[in-house]
C-alpha cells in the first residue's frame, strides 16, 4: 500500500450551458491556480455521464470515457454526437443528467484507459444500470505506474460511492455478482490474450473465405479448458469485441453493409441469464445478435440462411442424441434437426467457436463417445483447437490443487496440505458445515458462499407429490436437512406482490446471487460455470471409500440423467458421476468444506487432516 493522494471528483450538471463554462466553474470551485483545477483541466481525466430515470427506484443509462480536454470533449458530446448517436441525443434532451469528472496527479493515458475499462466492468455489473455505453475495450498491460492501479481505482470507487451509493454500490457487492465475474471488461491473462488474438484472426480469415466458397458446414474452432481456466471470460470478451469492432467498422468508417450476425448459445440456464444481461446492457438495438439456448437457435434458423458466427459456451452440455425436447417438430416439417446439437449449429453458422470440457459432461444424453470426440476434433483440425491450461478460479498453491485433483481424478485421499490462501476443512456434521458457510457468506468481502451436494437425494420440480413428512424436496442426513435449489420461493412471491419492478431484477440473478439461497443447497445444474468464495460440499451416499480409494456408486445416485443407460445398453454413470464431483469441488475460490455421508470416506477425510 502506497501513500497515494485522494482522487479529485468534480460533480456537475450535464448540459450545454454548463459545458460552455466548465473550466471556469472548476476554477471557481477549486481556485484558478490550484493543483485540483490543473489536474482536471490540463491533465488526462476520466468521466462518467449518467441519466437517471425515476420510476419506483432509480435506473441509469451511463457513459464512461476519458479525455485530455474535458471541456472540449463535453461540448463535442453535446454538439456533434447527438446527431449520430441515440445515447447522446437522450443525454442532451434530458433534464436529469449528471457528469462526474475524475482527476489524479498520477493519471497518464494508459492509467486513464485502464480506469475507464475497470469502471465499465463495475458499472456493467450494477443492478441499477440499465444501459452502459462505450465503444472501446481499454484494458492495458504494464505501464509506468501500473502497480498503483488497484489502489487508485479503489479510492475512486469509494469516493464515487459517497456521491451515489445506488449507482456506485460498495465494491464487495459488485464483485460478488456473476455478471462481474463474466464481464467482457475483465483483464485477460497472457494466455487468454494469446488465445483471443488467435481466435479473432481465425474468425476473420474464415469470414473472408466464406465469401468465396459455399460449405454445408461452418468452420469449427474448439476452445478446450477445464473448470476455472477462464473460458467464460474469454467467450464474453470475444463476443463483446466482435460486435463493437463491427460497430466501429460500420459507423466510424461509414461502411454500407449489414451488421455482423452473431449468436451466443448456452444450454445452462444460470449462465444464459448472465449473457442476456451483458447483451441487454451493452449492445444496441440495431446490432444483429441473439443470446439463447441452442435448441431455440437451431429450430428458428434456416440452414440455407446461415448467420455469420455462433459462439457456443459449455458446448459439452449440448445433446448428442435424439430426445423429446430436441426433435423435429411435426408442426414445422420444413425445420429438420439431427441427433447432435453441435452438428446442427454447424449447418446454420459460417463459423462456430465452441468452448468444450469433457470433464464437465453431466448427462447421458450429452456424452461424446470416443469416436464422436475423435471426429469432432478432426472436423476442427489441429490448427483450430486452442487450449487454456492455467487454473484461474482456485486461489491455492499447487499442492492444494493437486490434492483436489487426486481426490476427483484418482480417488486418492492424501494428506491435506497447508495453504495460506485456500482452506480445506472437514466437518463431522453437515449442520456445522452449513453454519460455517453461513458465517463466510455473512462476510462477503470476497464473494458469495453456498452449500452444494451430489445429486443423491430425490428432487422433482414437476407434479410428483412430496413425501408426507417433507415441506420441500431436500438433502438430509439424520436430523439435518436443507431444501434443494429453487425450492424456497416465498421471497419471490413477496417481491411479486410488493415490488414488481425489483422482481424483474431479482429473477435475472443466478441462483447463488439470490440472498435467500443461503438457506438452500445447490446442485451441479445451478453452480456449473460459476465461482463461489467458499463452497460446502455434502458428499452423498454415492461417493464411497472402498479398498483405499474414493469410488462412485451409481446405485445410490438420484441423478437419472447420469445413471440411465444410453441406447438401452451402454452406461456412462461412473464417468458422469465423477464429472459431477469435479463441478462441485472446483467451485470455491478460497475454500472447500467437506462432509461425507459414507462413514469410511468421512474417516479417511478426517485422517487426512491429522496425518
Amino acid at each position: 500500500m502506497t501513500n497515494l493522494s485522494a482522487p479529485i471528483i468534480y460533480k456537475t450538471e450535464y448540459n450545454l450551458h454548463t459545458a460552455n463554462r466548465l473550466n471556469d466553474q472548476i476554477k471557481t470551485k477549486y481556485g484558478s491556480s490550484s493543483n485540483q483545477s490543473t489536474l482536471l483541466i490540463d491533465y488526462p481525466t476520466v468521466y462518467i455521464i449518467e441519466n437517471s430515470t425515476k420510476i419506483k427506484h432509480s435506473q441509469y443509462t451511463v457513459y464512461v470515457g476519458e479525455t485530455n480536454d474535458i471541456q472540449r470533449r463535453t461540448l463535442q458530446h453535446l454538439d456533434r454526437d447527438p446527431m449520430n448517436r441515440e445515447d447522446f441525443s437522450d443525454f442532451k434532451n434530458s433534464n436529469n443528467v449528471t457528469m462526474y469528472v475524475i482527476g489524479h496527479s498520477h493519471f497518464n493515458k494508459s492509467m486513464t484507459l485502464d480506469i475507464e475499462n475497470r469502471l465499465m466492468q463495475y458499472l456493467s455489473s450494477v443492478n441499477s444500470v440499465e444501459r452502459l455505453n462505450n465503444r472501446r475495450h481499454n484494458d492495458q498491460n504494464r505501464y509506468y505506474d501500473y502497480k498503483e492501479f488497484d489502489e487508485l481505482f479503489n479510492k475512486i470507487w469509494k469516493k464515487l460511492n459517497h456521491y451515489n451509493s445506488s449507482l456506485f454500490p460498495v465494491q464487495r457487492i459488485v464483485e460478488s455478482s456473476a455478471l462481474f465475474k463474466a464481464s467482457p471488461f475483465n483483464k485477460l491473462t497472457t494466455e487468454q490474450l494469446n488465445a483471443k488474438s488467435e481466435i479473432i484472426e481465425k474468425i476473420n480469415k474464415a469470414l473472408f473465405d466464406q465469401k468465396r466458397q459455399t460449405q454445408n458446414k461452418g468452420q469449427l474452432i474448439l476452445v478446450e479448458g477445464e473448470a476455472g481456466s477462464g473460458k467464460t471470460v474469454l467467450m464474453s470478451n470475444i463476443f463483446y469485441d466482435l460486435i463493437h469492432e463491427d460497430q466501429i467498422m460500420r459507423k466510424d468508417m461509414n461502411l454500407d453493409r449489414k451488421p455482423l450476425s452473431v449468436s451466443l448459445l448456452v444450454n445452462q440456464k444460470e449462465q444464459l441469464k448472465v449473457y442476456e444481461e451483458i447483451a441487454r446492457k451493452l449492445f444496441d438495438k440495431e446490432d444483429n445478435i441473439s443470446v439463447e439456448k441452442p435448441v431455440t437457435f437451431i429450430k428458428k434458423t434456416d440452414p440455407n440462411k446461415k448467420i455469420d458466427i455462433a459462439l457456443v459456451d459449455e458446448a459439452h452440455l449440448l445433446l448428442t442424441q435424439a430426445s423429446q425436447s430436441y426433435s423435429n417438430d411435426k408442426r414445422h416439417p420444413e425445420v429438420q434437426v439431427g441427433t447432435n446439437m453441435l452438428e446442427d449449429i454447424l449447418k446454420r453458422a459460417k463459423i462456430v467457436m465452441a468452448v468444450f470440457d469433457p470433464k464437465q459432461i453431466l448427462s447421458t444424453d450429452t456424452v461424446w463417445t470416443e469416436e464422436q470426440l475423435k471426429n469432432l476434433k478432426a472436423q476442427a483440425g489441429k490448427q483450430n483447437i486452442i487450449s487454456l491450461n492455467k487454473q484461474m478460479r482456485i486461489d491455492a498453491n499447487p499442492q492444494t490443487i493437486e490434492w483436489i485433483r487426486n481426490f476427483i481424478d484418482k480417488g486418492i485421499v492424501g494428506k491435506i496440505p497447508a495453504d495460506n490462501n485456500y482452506q480445506i476443512r472437514i466437518f463431522d456434521d453437515p449442520a456445522k458445515m452449513q453454519k460455517a458457510i453461513e458465517e463466510k457468506n455473512a462476510n462477503q468481502d470476497k464473494g458469495i458462499s453456498r452449500m452444494v451436494a451430489t445429486f443423491d437425494w430425490e428432487y422433482s420440480g414437476g407434479a410428483r407429490a412430496l413425501p408426507k413428512d417433507q415441506d420441500y424436496w431436500e438433502v438430509s442426513e439424520n436430523n439435518w436437512k436443507m431444501p434443494w435449489n429453487y425450492e424456497i420461493n416465498r421471497r419471490e412471491k413477496y417481491e411479486r406482490k410488493n415490488q414488481k419492478h425489483n422482481l424483474v431484477k431479482y429473477n435475472q440473478q443466478s441462483w447463488a446471487e439470490k440472498d435467500y439461497t443461503i438457506n438452500e443447497i445447490g446442485s451441479t445444474y445451478t453452480v456449473q460455470g460459476f465461482d463461489l468464495n467458499y463452497v460446502g460440499v455434502e458428499l452423498g451416499p454415492s461417493v464411497k471409500f472402498k479398498d483405499g480409494h474414493v469410488i462412485r456408486d451409481p446405485k445410490y445416485s438420484k441423478n437419472n440423467r447420469a445413471t440411465r443407460k444410453r441406447d438401452s445398453n451402454k452406461s456412462y454413470a461412473g464417468k458422469l458421476l465423477s464429472n459431477e464431483l469435479n463441478v462441485l469441488m472446483t467451485r470455491g475460490v478460497h475454500g472447500l468444506y467437506l462432509h461425507a455421508v459414507d462413514p469410511e470416506l468421512q474417516k479417511a477425510l478426517e485422517d487426512a487432516i491429522n496425518r
